[in-house]
């Protein structure tokens, strides 16, 4: 049973054709797909998925690319958090590369995501681009460890995955780690502990070898997960098992939920 725990099953490109997208799901052994929220305004698209399907789980938050929409409060997100078929909060974090001026709304975003978790008891789902130092500090500040989580598909250095590691969270690969060019992901793939180790689609995006070029989707973990075992030297089979028992303990509200 193999999971991918970051996708975007809401978006038009893939919500438009969930049934066969869980029938590929199915055809893999991708037995779960986390959809994550990334505005207020669209979170009903996203829980509406996670109701109907069995497979697909949730979180709540806004993405720190996301200006125009309603900004959360901590009590908001930890209302929404009581959904049953939610598992996390996010996703959040820091974006530079879209914000260059580095915002201070942006970080007062990121400190409300971490202190809903803190409450709410959920862990992060955290995206950093081109913000490793700002999002290392605010995490240490306001005591993201607390409520532990995951390094959202991980493009970082070795020596950010380190800060991340030590403050708890766990690293997850995308189809990225699949890019031959990618030495820095995939030197990072391979020296992750195993048992802090997720993967990942961030689908429609970042569609994996052999499927570059097309929109990504759920089933198209099991290429991540076999690239990531071949970089480690490890059987297929062993990278499932670990990732999701990594994915069982940072979630262990996921479990339950997958059976009922």
């Amino acid at each position: 049973m193999l999971i991918d725990s970051h996708c975007h099953l809401d978006f038009p490109d893939l919500s438009e054709r969930i049934a066969p997208i869980l029938a590929l799901m199915k055809d893999n052994e991708v037995a779960c797909a986390v959809c994550i929220g990334v505005t207020l305004e669209d979170l009903d698209r996203v829980l509406a998925l996670a109701e109907r399907w069995p497979a697909i789980l949730a979180s709540v938050g806004v993405h720190p690319e996301a200006t125009g929409g309603r900004e959360p409060s901590v009590g908001d997100l930890v209302e929404l958090a009581r959904h049953p078929r939610v598992i996390a909060i996010g996703e959040t974090g820091l974006d530079y590369y879209w914000h260059k001026d580095a915002p201070e709304w942006q970080r007062e975003r990121f400190r409300t995501h971490i202190r809903a978790a803190r409450e709410a008891q959920k862990p992060l789902v955290i995206h950093t681009r081109e913000a490793a130092t700002d999002t290392l500090r605010l995490m240490q500040e306001e005591g993201a460890a607390a409520a532990g989580g995951v390094m959202h598909c991980f493009t970082e250095s070795w020596q950010v995955a380190e800060q991340a590691l030590e403050q708890g969270f766990y690293i997850s690969m995308s189809g990225i780690v699949t890019f031959k060019k990618a030495e820095i992901v995939r030197d990072v793939a391979q020296r992750v502990p195993l048992d802090r180790l997720l993967v990942e689609t961030d689908s429609p995006y970042l569609s994996p070898v052999p499927h570059r070029g097309k929109t990504n989707q759920p089933g198209y973990v099991k290429h991540v997960a076999e690239e990531v075992a071949r970089l480690r030297g490890l059987t297929y089979q062993d990278l499932v098992d670990a990732t999701t028992e990594n994915f069982f303990r940072l979630f262990p509200e996921a479990r339950s939920k997958l059976s009922q």
